[in-house]
């Protein structure tokens, strides 16, 4: 099923989704690449940030929605930067590229170990390949929608529309790839303990990413059925404070450069 992505909904948290993709390429130590690619660029605001940290470089931005890429194109972005719709499940590496970015997309391309291995070993010595994935399946906001669509209620309807439980690898098991290929390499992972505010702010969070598949499977009708129950779920398990409400997000990196 081809997710539909709506921009404006997916940048509402900017400060907390940009956070991970800083502190992802932090660790990239290239100086003078002149090939970078960020796979899944989404609307294109974090890829300009590379193509602004590396001006002599010619940064694409891929992304398979073409709602995505509009935006991206449609935006002010640095002149050495491009867009393009192009799914990541289809992608290979050339032997000109230096960097490679993707963040927090490979959670949606089942089997995506298999062709992260690939990737590795296709690139050329020298060459720097940085990836970070949601690692929150196992949290309530998922655990919760989960259960729910599991439901009697639910379960005809959304039958294999979430596949929450393998979406991603641990830690150590995308490091053993990267190592595997011949990477120096840097494993790690962070819980974000993040203070959402405003009415139903984990609601609003997962209906820009992980909710996505839900409201694509559902009418509008049963789209607002499932929300209301799932909501009302959420106010349970994240319940607000005077000062918000706190929502734990755990994510997975890894960086290496070919050896």
């Amino acid at each position: 099923m081809a997710l539909t992505w709506d921009p404006k909904k997916y940048v509402q948290f900017g400060d907390f989704r940009n956070r991970p993709f800083f502190d992802l390429t932090s660790r990239i130590l290239a100086t003078e690449p002149q090939n970078v690619v960020d796979l899944g660029c989404g609307p294109g605001n974090l890829t300009a940030t590379l193509a602004e940290r590396w001006p002599g470089a010619q940064v694409q931005g891929l992304d398979s929605s073409a709602e995505m890429v509009t935006a991206a194109n449609e935006s002010d972005h640095p002149g050495n930067l491009s867009f393009e719709v192009s799914d990541v499940a289809e992608w290979t590496p050339g032997q000109d590229l230096d960097v490679v970015v993707t963040n927090a997309v490979l959670q949606w391309v089942p089997g995506h170990q298999e062709m992260l291995a690939a990737w590795l070993q296709a690139l050329k010595p020298g060459a720097w390949f940085a990836m970070q994935v949601p690692g929150n399946f196992g949290a309530d906001s998922h655990r919760l929608m989960r259960e729910l669509a599991e439901s009697e209620q639910w379960r005809e309807r959304l039958d294999g529309v979430l596949r929450h439980r393998d979406a991603v690898s641990e830690p150590e098991e995308y490091l053993e790839i990267f190592l595997a290929a011949g990477m120096r390499a840097d494993g790690w992972e962070t819980t974000y303990q993040q203070v959402l505010q405003g009415e139903n702010p984990v609601l609003n969070w997962v209906r820009g990413t992980g909710l996505r598949p839900v409201l694509g499977a559902l009418s509008p009708e049963e789209a607002a059925t499932f929300e209301a129950e799932y909501s009302a779920q959420l106010d349970e398990a994240y319940p607000a404070t005077q000062y918000g409400t706190v929502f734990p997000f755990r994510r997975i990196f890894v960086v290496g450069q070919k050896l």
